[in-house]
């Protein structure tokens, strides 16, 4: 294995105070934030709320757009670009997110939006339907009902297709948002007078509604909810894990540093105003899931030492693991550190609540291995008067004969005692 640092002997568990410290002062900052702004700042997949996807036939300015939604009485409203150069605010399609007030109507939240972008864009009297918003259904339904191309009996198949092509022509070589009907004309089966008709009975606009979703507050309260219990959950099965694995202690140790991680992270999230959404739960528990490894490793190689070096006191054989494992931490840490950091800076408004929190938990999970969880079984195990040498399980447990095993016969498993 690579190693970065050549036998380092720092004291790990003199420092112990200075790590509960920088621990308190963290989670009442985060406490405090949190507090003061009335709880944690939900998404709406949380709070419940309508998102309505916009395309753009030109990258929209998102500041003219915010404002000018808020002019028309839609407040509270969440702009989020989609695709390349999101972050560069160029991305030609966003979502809006609105909060729901009540149960709320799919409906009347879609024409919410959709008058406010017509006021914006410049066509509010216009009550013709959007060729843009077009289905497949409803374009060969009006093709057979104009006959345009004078098909009479044979109209229906032959409008099928053409309303297919006209449509993929609109959403592969427009991106999905016409602004002339004379370009249909390129259409294979597309005559003067089909372009002719379309444009007396359809409207083009600067932009098309793509999708409507819906997440009403019950089922956002449920998820909330259901949010808590999985964490919970994973945080349980650890605890089972470890406590079989090593000693129940080493896993209320590793579930505490655990706990510790998101409660940092979501008091982080408070003071930075992000939003808390289904995929920063599942950014959550991969740091839990990251923060733990890091932490059985550690034990792994207590428990190795623990068994060879009985001459030693508890403190230090920890010491000396959590510098044995150095090198592999820093570079298994700061490797994926690395990754999710490129993502929280070039990954887009739409991945930087998710990237934020993995950057958060991997800083966070690594320090809490050794600064939290390692100091925590030392001061468990200097409560209980063992420790003082690693093989000993009390001040008089020196006279024991040899065979004695003590603290490290207990974490040895069966097969190796």
């Amino acid at each position: 294995m690579i190693e970065l640092f050549k036998q380092p002997n720092i004291n790990w568990m003199g420092k112990a105070k200075y790590f509960y410290a920088l621990s308190g002062i963290l989670l009442l900052a985060g406490a405090v934030s949190i507090v003061r702004q009335g709880g944690l700042k939900y998404g709406l997949d949380f709070k419940g709320g309508t998102n309505v996807d916009v395309r753009f036939a030109q990258p929209p300015d998102i500041d003219k757009l915010r404002s000018g939604l808020q002019a028309q009485g839609i407040k509270d409203v969440e702009i989020q670009g989609i695709g390349d150069n999101v972050g560069a605010s160029k991305a030609s399609e966003v979502v809006i997110g609105l909060e729901l007030k009540g149960e709320g109507d799919q409906d009347a939240e879609k024409n919410q939006v959709i008058s406010a972008l017509n006021v914006i864009y410049g066509s509010p009297g216009d009550t013709k339907p959007a060729f843009n918003s077009a289905t497949p259904a409803t374009l060969s339904s009006f093709l057979v009902q104009h006959d345009p191309l004078s098909l009479s009996t044979s109209a229906g198949d032959r409008y099928t297709q053409l309303a297919k092509d006209l449509l993929a022509y609109r959403d592969k070589n427009r991106n999905g948002v016409l602004t002339n009907f004379d370009d249909l004309l390129q259409v294979s089966g597309v005559t003067p007078a089909v372009a002719s008709t379309l444009r007396q009975n359809y409207s083009l606009g600067a932009f098309a509604i793509r999708n409507v979703e819906i997440v009403g507050p019950k089922v956002g309260a449920e998820l909330r909810l259901q949010a808590v219990y999985v964490t919970l959950y994973a945080l349980a099965g650890m605890l089972v894990y470890i406590a079989f694995r090593f000693e129940w202690v080493y896993g209320a140790a590793a579930v505490l540093a655990v706990f510790h991680d998101v409660l940092i992270t979501l008091g982080l999230f408070s003071l930075f105003h992000f939003e808390i959404s289904l995929t920063v739960i599942a950014a959550l528990l991969t740091l839990v899931g990251y923060s733990m490894n890091d932490t059985i490793v550690i034990f792994d190689r207590i428990r190795e030492n623990n068994r060879l070096l009985r001459r030693e006191s508890f403190a230090d054989v920890v010491n000396q693991s959590i510098n044995q494992t150095l090198s592999r931490t820093i570079l298994t840490s700061g490797l994926t550190f690395l990754t999710v950091l490129v993502l929280f800076i070039w990954g887009g408004q739409v991945l930087r609540a998710f990237s934020f929190a993995l950057v958060v938990g991997i800083v966070v999970g690594t320090y809490s291995s050794f600064g939290i969880a390692a100091p925590l079984v030392v001061l468990w195990n200097r409560w209980r008067g063992q420790g003082a040498v690693a093989g000993t399980t009390g001040p008089a447990a020196g006279n024991k004969p040899r065979g004695s095993e003590g603290v490290a016969g207990r974490l040895a498993p069966a097969g190796r005692r």
